[in-house]
């Protein structure tokens, strides 16, 4: 057995001064009397509306989007009488009014004065708050967030769990929110409760809006890198709001994240004395000898190093033997009966997520296209372009670039060296020319071809690929001015690489 015991701020304002707000009373509608007005309608507010109405409280809905349909008028919400949807402009009265304002995470606290809202005392919490104070203490709760390579470990560790037989609840901005595990939970309260862990992926949208009630057994940050830095603003900014996964641990509970990060270690010093530490890249925490395959694990609470053995894991990219360490890592933190060694047996039932370097199809020549549209920015990239050192490939790189410093840079100067083994480099939509532009001019001796869209660049792709080559899609940018989001661009993606798709 693994031997681990478990036993910020936002401008200038502090967690001490986060308004207090009560616990959940019991599984009935606790929330009976009140008004909740929920701000955002994608599908953590709809989850989160759901929520509040199953809690006994008269729910106002509301989105900017004028074309939704209202939650009246939706099946899923039909039977709930005490329900208000507002589309498009409304009177900021209606969140002074309410009692609780719950928050999307695609809502920007500046929006609607939400952040004026907040200092005022009034009760503004974001749908992965609200949904915590639902959950009781005695179900533990696993939360992973950075900037690169959440998903897949969040996606690891839940299949960890099943694979040894423990009842976890995945989601979070993975795609199924936490509202629906407390959703869950209160079916469920008569009886057993479904699930003994959640895993919760988090992004630094969640926790914008500082917490009350979401406290993890075992936070991971697994790194920070220049993304989101539009609504950030600043590094300095992005790596106190990622920490505040942190900020209601104390000890006994299982705080990881990287060593040399200096945004991190700075936005960490609040919290460093609360919680058990453990590093990414040394011990105690999770040290990886790629070559060998090999990850070692040691808790902060002591005892022998434990060996991961990582060489039959059947996902691609080296990346991947790091991300599933330090799954393993986290899964033995929350002391849920779960041995080193099992964990070690099904290391090669491990699969990574959709749309990360995910292997689409692979041709009669061997051309193999992959789909990695999850990369969306540069760092991510970078992982993905590695990932084929030894294979040549046709990079598809384009969309909205998310980064553009005051000298000029954009970051993919970066991608110059990994790109420089591969086949072609084709370019595509919003940002397109800009990456060719700043690729050339950071000496890129490969060809690099501009396309209009992605259809373009796919058709352009198979074209110039031969045969061995890989076709990847690893766009380094968000897809916003073709795609809903970079699942539905993954989506268009293997749809074309399954069509075959040629000039």
């Amino acid at each position: 057995m693994f031997p681990i015991s478990l036993s910020s701020t936002l401008g200038t304002l502090t967690l001490d001064s986060v308004p207090s707000l009560s616990p959940v009373r019991s599984c009935k509608e606790d929330l009976t009397g009140q008004t909740v007005a929920v701000v955002g309608l994608g599908i953590s507010g709809r989850a989160a509306a759901r929520l509040a109405l199953i809690r006994g409280a008269s729910v106002i809905a509301i989105d900017r989007n004028e074309n939704l349909v209202p939650l009246e008028d939706d099946l899923d919400f039909g039977k709930y009488g005490n329900l208000k949807t507002i589309l498009g402009s409304f009177d900021r009265k209606v969140l002074e009014n309410a009692d609780r304002v719950v928050v999307s995470p695609g809502v920007p606290f500046e929006n609607h004065d939400l952040s004026l809202l907040w200092q005022s005392g009034a009760q503004v919490m974001s749908e992965l708050d609200f949904a915590a104070e639902v959950l009781p203490k005695d179900i533990k709760l696993l939360a992973v967030t950075g900037t690169n390579g959440k998903s897949t470990v969040t996606t690891f560790v839940g299949q960890m769990l099943h694979y040894l037989g423990v009842k976890a609840f995945v989601g979070g901005n993975i795609g199924n929110p936490l509202s629906e595990a407390a959703i869950e939970y209160l079916a469920s309260c008569a009886s057993k409760p479904r699930f003994q862990v959640v895993v919760v992926e988090v992004s630094s949208y969640q926790m914008e809006i500082p917490t009350n009630f979401l406290t993890p057994s075992v936070a991971v940050v697994l790194n920070l890198t220049p993304d989101h830095l539009e609504r950030h603003k600043t590094m300095q900014i992005y790596a106190m709001t990622k920490c505040r996964v942190f900020s209601r641990m104390n000890f006994g509970k299982l705080a990881i994240l990287p060593i040399g990060n200096q945004h991190l270690v700075e936005a960490f010093k609040g919290y460093k004395d609360k919680c058990n530490v453990a590093w990414i890249g040394d011990l105690p925490g999770v040290q990886m000898d790629v070559e060998a395959k090999v990850g070692y694990l040691r808790s902060p609470t002591g005892g022998d190093v434990f060996k991961l053995q990582l060489r039959k894991m059947k996902t691609l990219g080296s990346h991947n033997y790091n991300n599933a360490a330090i799954a393993a890592f986290a899964v033995l933190g929350l002391d849920v009966g779960v041995s080193a060694d099992s964990i070690n047996s099904i290391i090669p039932f491990l699969s990574a997520p959709p749309h990360r370097m995910q292997i689409v199809h692979r041709e009669a020549d061997g051309l193999m296209w992959i789909d990695d549209s999850k990369a969306t920015n540069v760092a991510a990239a970078y992982t993905g372009i590695m990932c084929l050192h030894e294979q040549k490939a046709v990079v598809l790189l384009g969309g909205i670039a998310k980064v553009l410093h005051a000298d000029g840079s954009n970051d993919f100067e970066q991608l110059v060296e990994p790109l420089k083994h591969h086949r072609c480099v084709i370019t595509f939509g919003f940002s397109g020319h800009m990456i060719q532009r700043t690729l050339h001019r950071s000496g890129l001796e490969i060809p690099c071809i501009k396309a209009t869209n992605l259809h373009d660049a796919v058709a352009c792709a198979r074209n110039i690929a031969r045969q061995g080559d890989a076709i990847l899609l690893s766009p380094g940018c968000a897809s916003f001015d073709e795609f809903r989001n970079f699942q539905h661009r993954g989506e268009v993606f293997q749809e074309m690489a399954l069509a075959n798709v040629k000039l």
